[in-house]
């Protein structure tokens, strides 16, 4: 089987036997059984999930960790949350201390994560996990922020790209992260005008038969009229829909078609260019799922009466688990978290569902700066006239919060990429913010300032800024 890397996002995974006895609450499933009825029901969806949440659980460590071997099976909690399931609830051996939350969030924390040369994928695979575990991807603890961690890799000389454009794969997941990772309250924590330069790069990137693959395209004829891959298309639907574009777009509906072109009428499998298997059929099913495309709908069922969530759960084996290929005789890790979000209804991470364990919060997250201890902070500065310069701003605080000179004042010399902020006035005080990069004030066009997607409102040196605050501001009326 394949083991082509996402580049840091998602890697394939040898099939892995299960890590514990199969839990005693299973529901009997038959190995590679046939669907009952041509279309899958919600009971048996509902079997399926319950069985692989169950074998999901017994891939945790005996520390409470999920990374098995070494691989990022942290993925298991964007298939946790849309299953109903929350990580703060999976612990093993009934010692809550060890449940997976708290056991990620200090290994998020960590001075040494995610390794001495990360990618940009690695910052969004953990915004999406993060999120999804209930853990405030932006306030980790007061020295992380993991959307600041992947703003820091915006192309300034390719605006919308993140990371090398070589690889759309960091655009795609960023875009997934930045949207999808929304704050505690629902809001969006970036500003669209920032997600739409991605959107842009992603359709720029979408191939002529409608999907996309893991390079970039965009600006080359020949890779434009190269053959897509079933993953990859799935993660750009899921992007452009997570970032506001509705499901009747056209970028979307050719997406949809290219996959509708790839059904296997006996199974509904998807014809991927790794050979029909589970990991491809539920990353296309989370794209469809993202974009509110039903996966069992007339565009998805073949003349044979099969779908996608037939052929999923067609995967499954009796301890629960999901075996890669259907060749295979054992259940795979990567297999099993992508068919579970995907049986779930899932798309790339989830809101993280109310804990059943008493006392525990939906939401962990600092709350506040820590004197002394470098952080750092994303900011937007958007010019009003379509010039957007997104940065991380690295900064140390002198208190539990500190205040909008002092993040812009770090910009100018400490901000990933460089350039976002180059110069601010007044350089004192608390008062009204004058001018930034040289455009001042004029008449009704000031600059204003927005935390966290909230009301723009004027900015002053001394707005109060707390820690993971998202940063935009905005020139214009």
């Amino acid at each position: 089987m394949s083991s082509r890397p996402h580049s840091g996002v998602h890697r394939r995974a040898l099939a892995l036997a299960p890590a514990a006895a199969l839990l005693a609450t299973v529901v009997t499933v038959v190995a590679g059984a046939a669907p009952a009825a041509a279309t899958s029901t919600p009971a048996q969806i509902t079997t399926a999930k319950t069985n692989g949440v169950a074998y999901l659980r017994t891939l945790q460590a005996a520390d409470g960790s999920y990374a098995t071997g070494g691989l990022s099976n942290e993925w298991a909690f964007s298939a946790f949350a849309p299953a109903g399931t929350a990580a703060v609830d999976v612990y093993p051996g009934g010692d809550t201390t060890k449940n997976a939350r708290t056991v990620y969030r200090n290994q998020l924390s960590a001075a040494s994560w995610p390794s001495a040369s990360p990618v940009v994928t690695d910052y969004e695979r953990g915004v999406l996990n993060a999120y999804a575990a209930g853990i405030d991807p932006a306030r980790v603890s007061p020295a992380r922020n993991l959307i600041a961690d992947t703003i820091a890799y915006w192309q300034t000389g390719s605006a919308g790209y993140y990371g090398p454009p070589a690889n759309v794969n960091g655009t795609i997941f960023a875009t997934l992260a930045l949207a999808g990772a929304k704050t505690q309250t629902g809001a969006a924590r970036v500003p669209q005008a920032l997600l739409n330069l991605s959107v842009t790069r992603i359709r720029n990137n979408q191939h002529n038969d409608g999907g996309w693959t893991f390079s970039q395209a965009e600006g080359n004829p020949t890779q434009l009229a190269a053959a897509s891959d079933i993953d990859m298309t799935g993660a750009a639907m899921a992007a452009l829909c997570a970032a506001g574009v509705p499901n009747t777009d056209t970028d979307v509906v050719q997406a949809k078609n290219f996959l509708k072109g790839k059904l296997v009428n006996a199974s509904g499998a998807f014809s991927s260019m790794f050979g029909v298997n589970t990991d491809s059929n539920a990353w296309a099913v989370s794209g469809l799922n993202a974009c509110g495309i039903p996966s069992q709908g007339t565009d998805f069922t073949t003349a044979a009466g099969k779908t996608p969530i037939d052929f999923l759960r067609a995967q499954q084996l009796a301890g629960g688990g999901f075996k890669y290929l259907t060749t295979n005789t054992t259940p795979s890790a990567y297999a099993s978290i992508d068919a579970v979000r995907a049986l779930a209804g899932g798309g790339y991470t989830a809101a993280p569902p109310t804990p059943v364990t008493a006392g525990a919060p939906t939401w962990v997250a600092a709350s506040g700066f820590t004197a002394g201890t470098a952080t750092r902070l994303a900011v937007v500065v958007d010019n009003g006239s379509g010039t957007i310069r997104p940065c991380a701003v690295t900064l140390t605080p002198t208190a539990a919060t500190t205040t909008l000179g002092t993040v812009l004042d770090a910009a100018i010399g400490a901000a990933a990429p460089s350039g976002c902020v180059t110069a601010v006035n007044p350089t004192t005080g608390t008062g009204t913010i004058t001018s930034i990069n040289g455009l001042a004030n004029s008449g009704t066009s000031t600059w204003k300032v927005a935390k966290d997607g909230g009301a723009l409102a004027a900015a002053t040196r001394g707005t109060t800024v707390n820690v993971g605050d998202t940063i935009y501001l905005r020139y214009g009326v």
